[in-house]
């Protein structure tokens, strides 16, 4: 069944400014251009979403609360403003209403049983462990020592896994590909070198596999069969966030993440509030009701 893959955004932009050569001001005015992600009829996941995941690998318990403190502050209310939760109340105005995500089983795989060199299809077969029900996402993270068949050329994935429920697939980038798969956090591989980010949890592996998780399990819940929101081919569609690449802030121009908020005590940027005291950095949503890449920050 076909998948979505995370394209690399760090690409996308040094392509408009090594072919285009345009000044950041008029980028900013090119990414304000209204952009429109046509439904194509089919379902969403809408509801109560259950979120198992596959730990794939050897996670400390630090960068496993990390992730999960996450997806659980998508739906924590009470975070002050801006939070996880508002960003991802975007999702509800795609059709059909709110999408609800809750935490469910986890399964630890510290054994490497599959070895550290996996296909797409151990990634399936990964994600098949927990025999998931229709409406549901079955999340695999694979650890920083673990390769991934066209890991860096892509940062993560999304798929259909059996009938009605969804897969997202998301590696730490931290030793193999930072520059890709972890920007702003790391300096960009090739480029101008603009000083890196400080990640907000310390971590810049886990922070930047929670950028790539917000934008797959946006496309997750808005195009989970292929058939959903999306620009562009089917089997290279331009979804939610991957639509809105590289944008972080206002202001935002190619390599350049936009204005953000800074941490005093850590010096950390983020953009998000989430439960805990925790602090995120999350990527712009398209927003259906404005066509445009809609920031918290």
């Amino acid at each position: 069944m076909a998948s979505h893959s995370l394209a690399l955004s760090l690409f996308f932009f040094l392509f408009i400014l090594l072919s285009s050569s345009i000044s950041s001001s008029t980028a900013a005015l090119v990414q304000q251009q209204p952009l429109v992600l046509k439904y194509h009829n089919g379902a969403l996941l809408k509801g109560n979403i259950t979120v198992d995941l596959v730990w794939y690998g050897r996670f400390t318990p630090t960068q496993r609360s990390v992730i999960v403190d996450f997806i659980r502050s998508l739906g924590y209310a009470r975070s002050p403003p801006p939070s996880a939760a508002s960003w991802w109340r975007t999702t509800e105005k795609y059709k059909g209403g709110s999408s609800n995500l809750v935490v469910g089983r986890q399964a630890l795989h510290e054994a490497y049983t599959l070895g550290k060199s996996l296909k797409n299809s151990h990634l399936r077969a990964l994600a098949g462990k927990f025999n998931a029900a229709p409406g549901s996402i079955t999340v695999v993270l694979t650890a920083a020592d673990v390769a991934v068949e066209g890991f860096c050329m892509r940062c993560g994935t999304h798929g259909s896994a059996r009938p009605g429920s969804t897969f997202v697939w998301v590696g730490n980038s931290e030793t193999q590909c930072p520059g890709q798969c972890a920007w702003p956090f790391h300096q960009p591989m090739y480029g101008p070198q603009t000083p890196p980010l400080v990640a907000p949890s310390g971590d810049v592996g886990a922070d930047g596999m929670v950028i790539n998780l917000a934008t797959l399990l946006a496309g997750a819940v808005t195009n989970p069969f292929g058939s959903g929101y999306f620009q562009g081919p089917a089997d290279a569609p331009l979804e939610a966030v991957s639509a809105c690449t590289g944008i972080y802030g206002s202001g935002a121009y190619p390599g350049y993440p936009g204005q953000l908020l800074v941490d005093k005590a850590t010096g950390a940027s983020y953009n998000a509030h989430g439960l805990g005291g925790r602090k995120f950095l999350l990527p712009a949503m398209w927003d259906p009701e404005t066509s445009a890449c809609k920031t918290l920050v």
